[in-house]
């Protein structure tokens, strides 16, 4: 009885959504004191609010990974927003529209990530800041087939992985 007892408490406590706490211990005795902070908010991984970032995506024409002249401006003010921010690493996602097969869509996203790394080096990043993706067709921001959506599916996007502190 005491047994089943134990299960329901503890089931109750895990399903009612027990407030996420951070246990700290005072310096001088381990066991003497513990001090307990609920947390009242999740870090972000960007280490600011998304209105701090100032990363913009470049786009490409079809079937091309060759940057254009509106990219290359798009990817130096990204570079001195980097540079500015040396405590950040991003992922350069490349992306395709929806036309051809997925293995040539995810390979030439992958040449689109590489020329936006490529070019952040030239401008002073450094590469160990930078890791590159493919997704090739797989994440659309727009899914309808017209050149329009196909313009926008056809790019690269610098995201923020970490803020080193």
């Amino acid at each position: 009885m005491k047994k089943f007892l134990l299960l329901v408490v503890a089931c109750v406590l895990v399903f009612t959504g027990c407030k996420k706490q951070d246990i700290k211990h005072s310096s001088d005795d381990v066991g003497s004191s513990v001090e307990i902070v609920a947390f009242t908010d999740e870090p972000s991984l960007r280490g600011g609010s998304e209105k701090d970032i100032n990363i913009n995506t470049v786009y490409f024409d079809f079937d091309k990974s060759d940057l254009t002249s509106d990219s290359m401006e798009t990817l130096k003010k990204n570079a001195a927003y980097l540079a500015s921010n040396s405590d950040i690493k991003v992922v350069v996602e490349g992306h395709t529209d929806n036309r051809g097969t997925i293995e040539y869509n995810l390979s030439l996203g992958q040449r689109r990530a590489l020329k936006v790394k490529e070019y952040y080096t030239q401008l002073g990043v450094v590469a160990n800041r930078i890791a590159t993706t493919s997704y090739g067709k797989e994440k659309p921001v727009d899914p309808e087939n017209n050149e329009l959506s196909w313009r926008k599916n056809r790019r690269a996007e610098t995201r923020i992985l970490v803020r080193q502190k």
